[in-house]
C-alpha cells in the first residue's frame, strides 16, 4: 500500500508517493496529505535542501514505473550532473535511439526533479516540460542549478 506526503516548494505544491520502501512518484498537486513514512520524510528533507541550494545529488530509493526503454532513459538522465544539461539527441545517441523517443520518455518521468528531466534540452532551446507550469518550471529549476540559458 502506498503512502503520500504533500510538500510546498518554490515550483508549486508537490505530492510525494512511496510504495514498497521506495519513492514512486512526485506530482504537482494541491492535495494535502501527511505521512510519517521514512522514505517520504527523507525525500521531503532532500527536496527542501535542493531548493535551498544545499543539495546537488539525491540519494533516495527509487522505483519509477515504466518500460525498459524509459528506465534506460531515466538512468541516463540521473547521470547528468547538477548544473549541467544534455540535448535529447545526445541521450538518444548514447542509448541508440531517436531524440523524439527520448523526449517521450522524459515526458513520462514519474519522479521529476529527482530524476532530472529538466536538464534535458532540445537542440533549438528548452524543449518541453510536463510538470506543472511547463517551461516556466523547467527554467526555474535550471536557474536554481545555475544554468544560464
Amino acid at each position: 500500500m502506498s503512502q503520500r506526503l504533500s510538500l510546498q516548494s518554490p515550483v508549486g505544491p508537490l505530492l510525494l508517493e512511496e510504495a514498497g520502501g521506495a519513492l514512486v512518484s512526485i506530482a504537482w498537486s494541491p492535495e494535502r496529505s501527511a505521512s510519517n513514512d521514512p522514505v517520504l520524510i527523507e525525500t521531503a528533507r532532500q527536496l527542501e535542501a535542493y531548493f535551498a541550494g544545499r543539495l546537488r545529488d539525491f540519494d533516495l530509493p527509487l522505483r519509477p514505473a515504466g518500460s525498459s526503454f524509459e528506465q534506460q532513459v531515466w538512468t541516463h538522465m540521473r547521470a547528468i550532473p547538477f548544473g549541467q544539461t544534455r540535448r535529447y539527441g545526445e541521450l538518444a545517441a548514447a542509448i541508440g535511439s531517436a531524440a523524439r523517443a527520448v523526449g517521450r520518455a522524459c515526458g513520462h518521468n514519474p519522479i521529476p526533479i529527482v530524476i532530472p528531466c529538466h536538464r534535458v534540452l532540445a537542440r533549438s532551446g528548452l524543449g518541453g516540460y510536463s510538470g506543472s507550469g511547463g517551461l516556466e518550471t523547467k527554467h526555474a529549476l535550471l536557474r536554481l542549478e545555475g544554468v544560464l540559458l
